[in-house]
């Protein structure tokens, strides 16, 4: 049998900006006890692993504030805007960031980011068919684009070089789609 679901009784809003929703509430447990929880709304986004040939993927570089690092590589993401479908948030986000566009994009997996306190779900893609475009970067994104072989983004994932986790489950996938 499954757990019994939880009651909200007070929801309120801590803070808001552009990408993100904080909000706390007062929660009913099972046992009729109440509890705080703090919620982190930032709803979806999308992320593609674009592949420029069978070998080759394009990765991007970016200063990453939270963490105060500029040297790991990830793939494309980005938020998924209010009422747009994921494809074209996944076309918009590869063209923005690495300035190409996909005339095949193979969903490989959807999975929720941090299931205790943030409620937004990744979805995930593999780019075939690349053909360049105008790259069209957001105003906070400074990015810098590298083209890898395959089997090195792999390998950078397993050494734990690459961190971010929508780029390690789509690298995960596509080495066990192409039997590595």
């Amino acid at each position: 049998m499954p757990p019994k679901p939880w009651k909200t009784l007070s929801s309120r809003e801590v803070y808001k900006n552009p990408w993100t929703r904080i909000r706390e509430d007062i929660a009913e447990m099972p046992n009729g006890k109440t509890t705080i929880y703090g919620v982190v709304e930032c709803g979806q986004c999308v992320g593609v692993l674009p592949f420029l040939d069978d070998r080759h993927v394009l990765l991007v570089r970016q200063y990453r504030y939270v963490f105060g690092e500029d040297h790991r590589w990830e793939m494309p993401t980005g938020g998924v805007k209010p009422n747009e479908p994921l494809l074209e948030a996944s076309r918009r986000e590869l063209r923005e960031e690495v300035g190409y566009d996909a005339t095949e994009l193979s969903h490989i997996s959807s999975y929720y980011t941090s299931k205790s306190i943030v409620q937004e779900v990744a979805h995930l893609y593999i780019g075939h068919g690349l053909t360049q475009v105008q790259a069209t970067p957001d105003e906070t994104e400074f990015l810098e684009i590298e083209t890898f072989p395959f089997e090195q983004a792999l390998e950078m994932v397993l050494a734990s070089e690459i961190r971010d986790s929508m780029t390690v489950i789509a690298v995960l996938h596509a080495a066990r789609k192409l039997g590595m």
